[in-house]
Parts: structure tokens; C-alpha cells; sequence
């Protein structure tokens, strides 16, 4: 079998497609989708309806889609704006974004649909490997997840009690491949807004038979003129911030450290 492991979308079609096309290539036949499917892009509808197309695919919920869905919103929380007035800029930039969102996922009918997503995907690999998918970590769809350089003792703990031999998660947008005793910690990087110095779209296969398992991670390049041009158009709130994230203007890290695989 060839499982195939996606996070991070953001509702950037462009990039989702090249992703998939590029497991049919190598043939993937079946496909998790870790969260953060719609939010903080410019095609959520468009999004969903290709992921909703994908034969033999297992979806999990992020936090950007649980705040699509909910009164639930990331920082600075109101508390904090009434006492840090300057963050109030912040604070309406946020509350546009996913107000946008869900009125583009509302007016589809997909709001009902994206709130059922379950917060785990489990399965067992034919060699008897317990594969566990999250978006961020065993039980969380946020916080501060899987990364190349969290702490050791810190991922342990996160780890410990998943009941899992694998954990693959995403969140981070930072491809991530660690093994702390029995457990091997696997991020699969974002398909969409990257924060590192590698643009393009990563994901992760896991190729599998009854003699064992290897974990591949993949990159896979786009076209960002055509997203940066899909922006424009989509009416997004904050057109600039999106398009930030294709001119490779919001580089955090490194993809080449420790901890992350080489690819």
C-alpha cells in the first residue's frame, strides 16, 4: 500500500492539485488530509470540492477550520485587545479572514460538513505498524506541535499514551522526521503558506508491505504566479498577507536543520 499524507492546505487548490497529481504518479492509493483544509486561502470552496473528489481519503479537522466553524479564534483574544489597544488591527484582520471563509463555505452548504470532521485518523500498517494522524499532536488540533527542534523531553511527553508507533501531524508547515524510542514523530510540512525557505508544497507518502515501512517526504512545486493571481481575484480581506506567503516573504526557517528530513 502507498498512503499518502497531506496537512495545511489553506484553501490553495493550485498547490492541492500538484500534490495529488504527484502521488497518482508515484501511486499513492489512498490519502489522509490532517486539517487546516480552508482558512487563510483564497479557494476554500473550490478546495473542499477536489479533496471531496479524492477516492479512498480520510480527513481530520485543524483549528483553522474548528474557528471557521465556531466563535473559537486564535490570539490576541479580546481580553488582550482591551488591554493592548494597538493590537485591535490585529485582532478585525483575524475576525475578517474567517468571516470571509465561512461566508464562502455558508453560501455552499459545506459549513455542516467541515464541522463533523473527526480530530484523529487511525489505521494499522500491513506490517503491524499503529499509524495515528493529527493535525497538531495526539488529542490537540493547536499548540505547539511537532517541529524539527521542540525539545526532546517536551515531544516525549506529547507523544507519550497515543497508543501509536507513528504519529504524523501538521500545523507547523515544518517537515519534520524524528523517532524518540518506539515512536516515530513525522510532520509532513503545509502544502500551502510556507514558513520555510523551501516554497514548495510538502507531503509525505508512507510505503508499506507485510515486510516493513518506509516514511518518503515530498515537495513538490506549483505555480505561485497563478495563486498570487487567484488572490486578486478571490476577494479575500487581506489579499497582501496571502500573497506574502507566495513571494516567500514570510521564511521563518531553515528546511534544511535537524530533525527535518532532507528532501
Amino acid at each position: 500500500m502507498k498512503l499518502g499524507l497531506l496537512s495545511d492546505v489553506h484553501g490553495n487548490r493550485i498547490a492541492l492539485e500538484a500534490v495529488l497529481v504527484d502521488g497518482r504518479r508515484q501511486g499513492v492509493d489512498a490519502w489522509w488530509a490532517l486539517g487546516d483544509l480552508v482558512a487563510i486561502g483564497p479557494d476554500p470552496v473550490a478546495t473542499l470540492e477536489l479533496l471531496t473528489s479524492v477516492p479512498n481519503l480520510h480527513l481530520t479537522r485543524g483549528n483553522t477550520d474548528r474557528y471557521v466553524v465556531s466563535s473559537d479564534r486564535p490570539p490576541p483574544y479580546p481580553e488582550e485587545v482591551a488591554a493592548r489597544p494597538e493590537l485591535l488591527g490585529l485582532f478585525a484582520t483575524v475576525e475578517r479572514s474567517f468571516a470571509w471563509t465561512r461566508g464562502a463555505l455558508a453560501s455552499q452548504g459545506w459549513l455542516a460538513w467541515l464541522a463533523e470532521l473527526p480530530l484523529e485518523s487511525r489505521t494499522t500498517l500491513p506490517d503491524g505498524t499503529r499509524v495515528l494522524g493529527v493535525h497538531a499532536s495526539p488529542g490537540r488540533d493547536d499548540g505547539a506541535g511537532i517541529t524539527p527542534d521542540r525539545p526532546e523531553p517536551e515531544l516525549r511527553a506529547v507523544l507519550a499514551g497515543a497508543s501509536a508507533d507513528m504519529v504524523c501531524a501538521g500545523h507547523t508547515h515544518r517537515p519534520t522526521d524524528r523517532q524518540f524510542g518506539p515512536v516515530h514523530a513525522v510532520n509532513l510540512g503545509s502544502v500551502s503558506n510556507p514558513i520555510t525557505d523551501d516554497l514548495r508544497a510538502s507531503y509525505v507518502i508512507i510505503h508499506a508491505d507485510r515486510q516493513g515501512h518506509q516514511v518518503e517526504h515530498r515537495r513538490v512545486g506549483y505555480d505561485h504566479a497563478a495563486v498570487l493571481e487567484r488572490v486578486v481575484r478571490s476577494g479575500y480581506p487581506d489579499a497582501e498577507y496571502l500573497a506574502s506567503f507566495q513571494r516567500g516573504e514570510r521564511i521563518q526557517f531553515s528546511a534544511r536543520q535537524p530533525g527535518a528530513p532532507a528532501v
